[in-house]
């Protein structure tokens, strides 16, 4: 109470006072909300180790049965302990992986996009997330140069950053439809990523056990033609039984970021040689 002139008034604080105060304490509580992209706020980028685009054949020359073991040997791998060990290896422990399938110059379709891993229990999830997709009738046609075209462009919609782009490309043929693969695997290796393949030649019947080419046609091809950019390496498959193992086996090399092994300046001696800028490529 105050005396004034003889009467007497209560003090009240003012109400601007109040009115600033409740005022800090709101913007304290929106500070302690994340902000939304639909706000017009960019989301974090997170760094990770590597970023991974898986590209696997579904081409026709596929049979339901042999794409099943090739998709369950991809959702084995990151099951496995070897593969979350690997992650762990590297400086941030974390890896952002995409699964994409494709076939013809107009078929690629991303099963599981852009998902971040940086423990076992992230593997496994990856993992069941990729095994409950259906598998679709076999598509004709086998775009090498459509596949890593695509799996290129999705690194520009990851949300991470990362020292390591790698394409891991499985296939069971030559390009034969599409662009040629040569013109766009210098591109993008010339970018920095590195393109790794998994070449599958499986023995078929008739009078040529490995279709039009021979046994080791496929695994020379993809060394030309289709890998490129640093460590990349090839690991060939002519047994599905041992798809999964060496699925296994090329995954826990490219996340631990191992080199691959140097090759002898004779290697290509009185080799196959490639025509890569062309379609439908046959060694002379």
């Amino acid at each position: 109470m105050t005396t004034l002139f003889g009467q007497k008034f209560r003090r009240h604080r003012p109400k601007t006072q109040r009115l600033t105060r409740a005022f800090f304490m709101a913007l304290t509580l929106l500070a302690s909300y994340p902000c939304s992209p639909s706000a017009g706020v960019e989301p974090e980028t997170l760094g990770v180790d590597l970023e991974l685009v898986l590209a696997v054949d579904v081409s026709s020359s596929m049979s339901l049965s042999e794409q099943r073991i090739q998709r369950d040997g991809y959702v084995n791998a990151f099951r496995h302990a070897d593969l979350a060990r690997a992650i762990g290896l590297g400086a941030r422990g974390t890896i952002a992986v995409s699964y994409l399938e494709w076939a013809g110059p107009n078929y690629q379709r991303v099963l599981v996009p852009w998902t971040t891993i940086g423990s076992y229990a992230d593997a496994r999830q990856f993992a069941d997330a990729l095994a409950i997709q259906p598998i679709n009738n076999a598509q004709p046609g086998t775009s090498i140069s459509g596949a890593i075209l695509l799996a290129g462009e999705l690194f520009s919609q990851s949300r991470t950053v990362a020292a390591r782009r790698v394409i891991d490309i499985s296939g069971d043929g030559p390009n034969n439809a599409g662009l040629p693969v040569a013109p766009i695997r210098d591109r993008l290796t010339g970018s920095g990523i590195t393109i790794n393949g998994l070449p599958v030649s499986l023995r078929r019947g008739g009078s040529n056990a490995f279709q039009s080419y021979g046994a080791r046609y496929l695994d020379h091809y993809y060394e030309h033609c289709v890998i490129g950019g640093p460590d990349a390496f090839v690991i060939g498959i002519d047994d599905l039984n041992l798809i999964e193992v060496a699925i296994r086996q090329k995954l826990v090399r490219e996340i631990a970021g191992l080199a691959s092994r140097p090759k002898l300046a004779s290697y290509l001696a009185g080799g196959q040689v490639f025509d890569c800028s062309m379609i439908g490529t046959t060694a002379r």
